[in-house]
């Protein structure tokens, strides 16, 4: 067991792309704790979808061994942090766990918009900042100015800042000894009650569900009884470990020490994100703050394709809630796909990386409807209700008004993008309430708008009118009045339920005009026309058709006299106009996923 004072627990958080995960690797080198056969780039990144998309999607905690210039044999517990603002949550959850945390800022690109929103984050929980600034190895690098915004843009002393190059590996050993310096060790003693809080975890096929936890005071080892405070439930230690990249067994955990705990759990219910872990028999007076209840913001249903795969769906829902505290569900159904899940998600990436894991890691084929956002809708009887689902959107005569979430967005962008980036907020109805110049070559603008939005192909179209260069972050400000409907898509005149959406009245026509012609695209054609319809109401606001497979029955009419020909024809359309009437037409799945597509795919 190592002595406390000889313990740092710190995160690494920066903005997207600024080198978090190849910092990470560098430490893990340097501190030899794997074979160098084995090692390969983005170390702490464990999923497919993490290295084919260059993010980090999940916190991964890691225990390094490092003797320092004054000859003590450190342990440091790190924990590399997702970049993306869909993943904040995953963010606070690890700097909860942590005395300290590594600020990274890009040398060629200077401080963005979440370096600012992480730092926050950090010194609300009092953390002690390193700032590290990163990437000095490229030409177009300037420390000066990394050290300028570092003091002026964060309030932070530059003159403590270690310039490294996480790439080559320079100035490792420099980070190294400052991170020993500066962040101070745990406070907690061992001699206390048990107290540790789960910040993650992840479920076993063969070992149930191991809980990632930190342990603030006390210690726990195999044979103990643990009680979860949330649930009320004990179950007695099997194994206790850390992390070094893979479960590393030990023979206990004590305060300080971040780790991991095997209790043979299969119920997965009694487990949650945020909970206080203590001894039955000794337990702590009163279980720790946790963490902020998470808000989702994007909504949208999930079903399995087969309707007979509900129940594996649900298991997987349940395995995959417990890697990822964010995402929230509930039971759902629809007359067009069964029984399926009402989730919450943070953001539109948050949806496609819970849709990815569930199709790899649980072998789930489903479908998702188009994401909508959660509406105040005040009722004529005085009543106001929380509407996210098309579904139950109420009549239009008995509605008094409606608001929609606000967001206030903050852009940094170089000063050449500013115009393209002010149309693209203008044309998503954004209101500027400020703009600063940072220094000569960037600025800031402050817009607030719709939720909405922001939420199809808003991030994607601001990294193409900056080239990759501006950096975004929102915040929630309330709810604001708008004007909403709701757009029907009809096939054959039936509605279909899951493809229906909320839309602001003034971009219903484009919206409906586009879903029915992605349609058009993905409906096979049957022996009769199918009409494809957009009506707000009875109103039918948008139409396409898919045309007949016509079978040519006049081909055996070599000659003889026109009233054979019309008769055939007829003889064929009375037979059409039947098959109409009994005729249903089956929707593919890429017609649900093709009314996700922005008119840019």
């Amino acid at each position: 067991m190592t002595d406390s004072h000889l313990i740092r627990n710190f995160c690494i958080v920066a903005h997207i792309d600024h080198g978090k995960s190849t910092l990470a690797d560098r430490l893990i080198e340097k501190a030899k704790v794997i074979d160098e056969r084995f090692y390969h780039a983005q170390m702490t990144d464990n999923m497919d979808i993490e290295r084919e998309r260059g993010i980090t999607i999940k916190s991964q905690a890691v225990t390094i061994p490092y003797t320092a210039k004054d000859g003590n044999k450190y342990l440091l517990n790190f924990v590399d942090t997702p970049g993306h603002v869909d993943f904040t949550y995953e963010v606070s959850r690890a700097i909860a766990s942590c005395e300290g945390a590594i600020l990274i800022v890009d040398a060629s690109q200077g401080v963005e918009s979440q370096t600012l929103s992480n730092m926050y984050l950090a010194l609300e929980h009092d953390l002690e900042i390193l700032p590290v600034i990163n990437k000095i190895d490229l030409p177009a690098a300037d420390i000066e100015m990394a050290k300028r915004q570092i003091d002026h843009d964060l309030g932070l002393d530059s003159d403590i800042a270690v310039p490294v190059s996480a790439k080559l590996g320079t100035g490792i050993d420099e980070l190294f000894e400052a991170i020993v310096e500066r962040f101070p060790p745990p406070v907690g003693k061992v001699e206390d009650p048990l107290e540790a809080l789960i910040f993650d975890c992840h479920y076993d096929s063969y070992r149930g569900v191991v809980i990632h936890i930190r342990v603030f005071s006390g210690r726990v080892k195999p044979g103990d009884t643990i009680r979860f405070m949330n649930t009320e439930t004990e179950y007695k230690v099997e194994e206790t470990g850390i992390f070094i990249l893979k479960l590393i067994p030990s023979a206990e955990l004590a305060a300080g020490d971040v780790g991991y705990i095997i209790a043979g759990i299969k119920t997965i219910q009694d487990v949650r994100v945020g909970d206080t872990i203590t001894n039955a028999d000794r337990p702590c007076a009163k279980p720790l703050p946790g963490f902020k209840e998470v808000k989702p913001v994007v909504f949208s249903s999930i079903y399995p394709v087969d309707t007979n795969d509900y129940e594996e769906l649900r298991d997987a829902m349940d395995k995959l809630k417990l890697n990822d505290a964010s995402l929230t569900w509930e039971k759902d159904s629809s007359m067009a796909l069964g029984h399926g899940f009402r989730c919450g998600f943070l953001g539109l990436l948050h949806l496609e990386v819970v849709q990815e894991r569930l199709e790899r890691e649980f072998d789930q084929s489903v479908i998702f409807t188009a994401p909508s956002v959660e509406y105040r809708i005040a009722l004529r009887t005085g009543e106001t209700i929380i509407c996210d689902n098309p579904a139950d959107y109420p009549d239009e005569g008995k509605i008094e008004s409606a608001e929609e979430p606000y967001i206030r967005a903050s852009i940094i962008t170089p000063t050449e993008y500013l115009g393209n980036i002010i149309s693209l907020c203008v044309e998503k109805r954004g209101v500027q309430t400020n703009m600063q110049y940072l220094d000569q070559k960037r600025v800031e603008v402050i817009y607030e708008m719709p939720l909405a939005e922001v939420l199809f192909e808003f991030y994607d179209r601001l990294k193409s009118v900056s080239r990759g260069y501006a950096s975004f972050d929102y915040d929630l400000i309330g709810f604001r009045p708008t004007d909403l409907v709701k757009v029907d898509i009809m096939i054959n005149g039936k509605a279909v339920d899951a493809l229906a959406q909320l839309v602001f009245k003034g971009n219903a026509y484009d919206k409906a005009r586009h879903v029915c012609e992605q349609l058009r695209e993905e409906i096979t054609r049957q022996q009769f026309k199918i009409a494809i319809q957009g009506a707000i109401g009875s109103q039918i606001i948008a139409r396409e058709t898919v045309n007949a497979l016509r079978k040519d029955v006049l081909a055996k009419c070599y000659g003889g006299d026109i009233t054979r020909k019309r008769k055939l024809l007829e003889k064929q359309k009375e037979g059409k106009k039947r098959m109409k009437m009994v005729g249903d037409v089956e929707l593919p799945q890429s017609a649900f996923l093709a009314v996700l597509k922005t008119k840019e795919n």
